[in-house]
């Protein structure tokens, strides 16, 4: 069993300190964890709101935190690819692997925040569809020194990426997600995969897993070789009650400030 750390910053106002105050503290914990022995430390992706919105590119607090740590894994959990050319993703996240030293675990998926593709002109209809893309292309040009591309969403020219990542063919890839056809679509293609417990019940959650696993094995590759990341929510306090008390209320207004980002506009 390995132990990550993922963080997805909630901003308050009225409770949190000024941002430069804010990423200094953010930094501070990623090299406790490393002391501490923390495996990896990841960073989510979100807009235009507290929830998540002070980390609009993961990469770029991702290559802070590598220039103050030597050993801690660090990566996106997640880098929304449909938002993006994915070729400014591949550069941003070259860069983090190259400045930490072939530290990257590189998280993808499609979000789940509404608001984001409404603000980026992005359609919903055929994320999945732009996710696998992109990543064929981050894929592409991290691992050759040249390559074209002509897909359905992105074209260009053969080119050479630069800087390319020091982990060859390429960093370790996690995608995200709860459904059987995401996740199973993960195990088919070799990936990792990270879900999360909280909004769904077991039974969600055992199907995805169980259809990666399934995937992986049409695929000949041994479960044991790739791993499923859980993400669960924690506050550990020496008494159990008044853990539960600033637990539950932390959990209230995170689901209240992330509920903000899935409405539609006039509701």
């Amino acid at each position: 069993m390995r132990f990550y750390i993922n963080i997805l910053t909630t901003y308050f106002p009225d409770l949190d300190p000024p941002y430069d105050i804010y990423y200094r503290q953010i930094l501070e914990q990623v090299e406790l964890a490393e002391e501490l022995g923390w495996e990896c430390f990841m960073f989510n992706e979100h807009h235009f709101l507290g929830y998540g919105g002070l980390v609009a590119n993961p990469a770029v607090l991702l290559a802070s935190a590598a220039a103050r740590t030597k050993k801690i894994r660090l990566g996106p959990c997640i880098a929304i690819l449909p938002l993006r050319h994915p070729l400014h993703t591949a550069e941003d996240y070259a860069m983090v692997d190259a400045i930490s030293g072939g530290r990257l675990e590189f998280g993808i998926g499609s979000g789940n925040t509404e608001m984001d593709y409404r603000v980026f002109g992005v359609t919903r209809d055929n994320d999945r569809q732009r996710s696998a893309e992109a990543l064929e292309v981050i894929l592409k040009v991290w691992s050759n020194q040249r390559a074209s591309h002509n897909g359905a969403f992105w074209q260009f020219e053969e080119l050479t990426l630069y800087p390319r990542p020091v982990q060859q063919p390429h960093p370790p890839i996690w995608v995200a997600g709860t459904s059987a056809q995401g996740l199973g679509w993960a195990g088919r293609n070799g990936y990792n995969i990270m879900t999360v417990g909280h909004p769904h019940p077991p039974e969600k959650v055992r199907l995805g897993v169980d259809a990666w696993k399934q995937g992986l094995r049409e695929a000949g590759i041994d479960v044991g070789a790739r791993h499923c990341q859980f993400h669960v929510r924690t506050h550990v306090n020496e008494n159990a009650a008044r853990a539960r008390e600033i637990g539950m209320a932390a959990v209230k207004r995170y689901d209240e400030i992330s509920r903000l980002g899935r409405r539609s506009p006039n509701t």
